[in-house]
Parts: structure tokens; C-alpha cells; sequence
């Protein structure tokens, strides 16, 4: 799951003062209830509505990445906070630009169906629409020029409950309700550098929950999600660390062709960085190339960026600073001893 997401949201409820976030507003009915989840859960700590993939220009075929979420969270059960973050990456120029906006919401987010989400920054709005994996996307960067989507999605593979019931089960650290529809067949237009590009591809989608339980600085996240070309299989792997003691805990789905969902727990993969890169803005080292091993279903991987900087650099609050790496990745590797190729996203927190 992208659960530390909530890594980038522990933070806010130290910047509000509040150091244990509550999370009594939470649900834990055991199986999702679908479609009621897609909905906001009312005062829930942490909620998000995640997009991240690769689009493709249909003409030209230059390659595009996009990171489109919303954040819902209410640290001490009763004021509701929105945080948007939009990140859009450029192999072609190896340029990335993002621009994010954190509020305070006038008025609690109620569990209405279809989503209608919105953010507004600098006369430019970011909206949120739809449900059970067809959205409409739109968002203009305020911070940097020239920078758009426009996006429809329509989902080719059914909804994916990850931990078998749509709840994930994090050690003893969360339990998190999460789902995610992997493949979403997405078209619409990117804006570049003032270019605008008629695209089409997939988008991978979560949706998760009840994850303001972590609230400790010293927990890091890697989080992998994985579309496979032939076959057309899906990966998520994570991997939490607790930095004080060096102990970690490893987790993920594979979602077969067919529609099989298998729970991985961790000693079903095994997931190494093979090379790292240091940010020069932030200093931090993160890991970069990775490789992962799934032997149970044949899989031999390697996750490479398509650009090495894709940090986001994020100032909340006006006085306490984040920085996380999230970008667009390939995937090369074998499957049962033969070729196989694919597109990924990775999420770096805390390290």
C-alpha cells in the first residue's frame, strides 16, 4: 500500500501541536465495504485518493509520468485539513515540477458518493471527480507555468483488495484499509512546458484509510507499484523501517491476469536497492535502481528511474520542511526465465 503517504501526513499533526493523533473517528469493519469507502470517511486521521502512472503522447509516443492525490486528515477528531499534491515528470527534457497546497477546510468532508473533491491555489483549481475507478482529473501548477492535466479514467481490471479484505495488516504498526484499481485506461491531455499532449495509458489508483496511527518520526517507507506488459500481472510491494531499531516489515500483492489476488507476505519477496542517489537539494541519500524477487510466481526484476531527481522539496505549515521521492520507474527483468518488461512508480519517505 502507499501507506506512509502517511509519513508526509505525521508530520502535519506535529506541526499542529498535536503529537498523538487521534484516531477514534476510524473504521475497522473488517472487509471494505464497497462502494462506501471511496466516499470520505467523516474526522478519519488519514485518508488519501492517490494516482500515479505513465501516459503516453498518442502521436509523438514521448512518455509522460503524473502524481495527482488528494490528502483528508483531522488530527484531533473534530477540524479537517486537505493537502494536494501534483507532480509531473518529463523523461524527454528529464525535467520534474510539482506544485502542492495544504488548507485548512472550512467545513468537515462528508461521506457523499460520487467524489467531489477541490483545491484552489493562486486562481488555479485542482478538482477530484467520479468514483469506482472512472475519475475525472484536472489540476493547472501555480508554481511553475505551463504545467496541466485533463484526464478520464475508465477501469480495465477489477478492484483489488489488498490483504484479501481491502485491510492491511502493517505489523504492529497500522491497519489500514486499502484498495487500489491497478490498471486504469486513462486519456486526456498533459500540458509541458506550455506543450500541450493528447495522452493515453494507465493510471494506477489507491485508495486507503485509518493511517494516522503512525505518528513516529522514525518510520521509512518504500513503497513499489508495478504494471507488467506480457503477462499483464500487478506487483505492490512495501517495505516499513523503523530507523531506531533497524527492524523492518515487508508486505504487498500480486494481482494475476486473471484476477487471482495473492497476499505477499514478506517472506514471499525480497526487495534490495542496488544503487542510491543523493539529492542535492535535500542532501538525502535514497535508494534508486532496485531489484526484486518474487520466486513463488517467477519473477526476477529490476526497477530503474526514468529520472534520477524526483524529490519533492515540501515546506508545511511555513516552518517544518519534508522531502520524499516519488517518480516513474522501468521495469526490466524475467518472468519464468523469460523477457519481460513494465512501467512502475516508487515512493521514498523518511530516509
Amino acid at each position: 500500500m502507499k501507506v506512509l503517504r502517511f509519513a508526509l501526513l505525521l508530520v502535519l499533526a506535529s506541526a499542529c501541536s498535536i503529537l498523538k493523533p487521534t484516531t477514534k473517528n476510524d473504521v475497522f469493519p473488517g472487509q471494505a465495504q464497497l462502494p462506501q469507502e471511496e466516499a470520505p470517511h467523516v474526522n478519519n486521521s488519514l485518508e488519501w485518493w492517490y494516482f500515479t502512472g505513465h501516459l503516453k503522447d498518442v502521436t509523438t509516443g514521448e512518455e509522460f509520468g503524473v502524481e495527482y492525490v488528494f490528502f483528508h486528515f483531522s488530527p484531533d477528531g473534530k477540524k479537517d485539513y486537505q493537502m494536494v499534491n501534483f507532480a509531473l515528470t518529463d523523461p524527454q527534457t528529464q525535467q520534474f515540477k510539482y506544485d502542492y497546497k495544504l488548507d485548512k477546510l472550512a467545513a468537515p468532508l462528508t461521506a457523499a458518493l460520487p467524489i467531489t473533491l477541490s483545491e484552489t491555489k493562486d486562481a488555479q483549481n485542482w478538482t477530484l471527480t467520479g468514483q469506482e475507478g472512472r475519475y475525472q482529473l484536472q489540476a493547472r501548477m501555480a508554481a511553475h507555468a505551463g504545467q496541466a492535466i485533463n484526464l478520464s479514467t475508465t477501469p480495465t481490471k477489477a478492484v483489488l483488495l489488498h490483504g484479501g479484505t481491502g485491510y492491511e495488516q502493517y505489523g504492529a504498526v497500522a491497519q489500514a484499509g486499502y484498495y487500489s484499481y491497478p490498471r486504469l485506461a486513462t486519456t486526456g491531455t498533459i500540458e509541458v512546458g506550455g506543450k500541450t499532449h493528447q495522452v493515453a495509458g494507465e493510471l494506477w489508483y489507491d485508495r486507503q484509510w485509518n493511517c494516522g496511527s503512525v505518528n513516529k518520526r522514525n518510520v521509512a517507507w518504500d513503497w513499489l507499484s508495478i504494471q507488467l506488459n506480457e503477462p499483464r500481472e500487478e506487483v505492490m510491494v512495501y517495505a516499513v523501517h523503523d530507523t531506531k531499531t533497524g527492524q523492518s516489515i515487508g508486505g504487498g500483492s500480486h494481482y494475476g491476469a486473471q484476477g487471482e489476488n495473492l497476499h505477499l507476505a514478506e517472506k514471499d519477496f525480497k526487495l534490495e536497492p542496488v544503487t542510491y542517489w543523493t539529492s542535492p537539494t535535500s542532501k538525502k541519500k535514497y535508494p534508486a535502481t532496485w531489484h526484486l524477487t518474487v520466486p513463488g510466481k517467477g519473477y526476477d526484476l529490476t526497477i530503474t528511474p526514468l529520472v534520477p531527481n524526483q524529490e519533492l522539496n515540501l515546506l508545511l505549515f511555513k516552518v517544518l520542511k519534508l522531502n520524499y521521492w516519488e517518480g516513474m520507474c522501468r521495469v526490466t527483468g524475467t518472468h519464468n526465465g523469460q523477457p519481460v518488461t513494465g512501467n512502475a512508480y516508487v515512493e521514498i519517505t523518511n530516509r
